[in-house]
């Protein structure tokens, strides 16, 4: 399956937007996020529950979780985000390449945002490129149910159509999965990326299509820079009616990708 070209984009957090300066961390936090799906899973055979249906039109507020686990994980490690985690080498290129189009961006992340998802956000600048900011204390079901994906798309407020192609860029196997548990609640494509290699075995897994795997962001600004061509002059922001808004903007130069290393140090101070 080709590749199309997005009109919305969606990022996951750990180790997509941001990665572990210490991997044993991340691997602590997705083992438990692994198998709290597998037991949930499990629970719901033993003791079958009133059946539970996603529409992205009707998410409604629900009773914030303890997530009692995650909570001790996160207060116990006892050191600023700065020091745990780092942006992705390169994704300040796509984010911004993606603002001179006027693409919506957002975050979908099964990750805490307390004392945890928000802090890297404003650590290091990257909150002003995200519309919506989903964790895990905003949902009752974590990836890979779909529900991450649909509320941040409620909560985008753009009125979708069938012209849309959605974009979620994950580095997990459950991002992937996710993704195609999304596609039957929208009225539009949604394509899984796959960064990162748990990721792209999904990808060949469900014979999706190597297009979709870009394991680096140098491949993801090569592939978006490709499909979107010349920017625009002026930003046209999309309203919620989906059509666009008023023009605010201002011509933008683009920035050189021509080297994709590791994080400035005004992104890390």
């Amino acid at each position: 399956m080709t590749l199309p070209k997005p009109t919305i984009v969606l990022f996951d957090m750990d180790g997509t937007s941001v990665r572990h300066i210490n991997p044993v961390f991340l691997h602590i936090l997705e083992w438990l996020d692994d198998n709290a799906f597998k037991l949930r899973k499990l629970m719901n055979k033993i003791l079958p529950r009133k059946s539970y249906n996603l529409d992205v039109t009707d998410l409604a507020p629900r009773k914030t979780p303890k997530l009692l686990v995650h909570r001790a994980i996160h207060k116990a490690r006892r050191k600023p985000v700065e020091q745990i985690v780092e942006p992705c080498p390169g994704i300040y290129y796509v984010l911004e390449l993606l603002k001179r189009h006027n693409i919506p961006m957002a975050l979908a992340s099964n990750g805490l945002g307390k004392g945890y998802g928000h802090d890297i956000l404003q650590k290091f600048d990257l909150e002003k490129y995200f519309r919506v900011s989903i964790f895990r204390e905003d949902i009752k079901r974590s990836k890979p149910n779909p529900e991450p994906i649909l509320l941040t798309l409620q909560k985008m407020n753009i009125a979708l159509s069938a012209d849309d192609v959605i974009w979620y860029i994950g580095d997990r196997h459950k991002d992937v999965i996710a993704v195609l548990a999304a596609r039957a609640h929208l009225p539009c494509r949604i394509e899984p990326i796959a960064y990162g290699f748990n990721a792209a075995v999904a990808v060949i897994e469900k014979n999706i299509g190597p297009d979709h795997i870009l394991m680096s962001y140098l491949d993801i600004y090569t592939k978006l820079d490709m499909l979107l061509g010349p920017p625009p002059l002026i930003s046209h922001p999309r309203d919620s009616s989906g059509h666009p808004g008023d023009s605010s903007g201002h011509p933008r130069e683009g920035g050189d990708p021509a080297i994709f290393t590791e994080p400035s140090k005004a992104h890390k101070s």
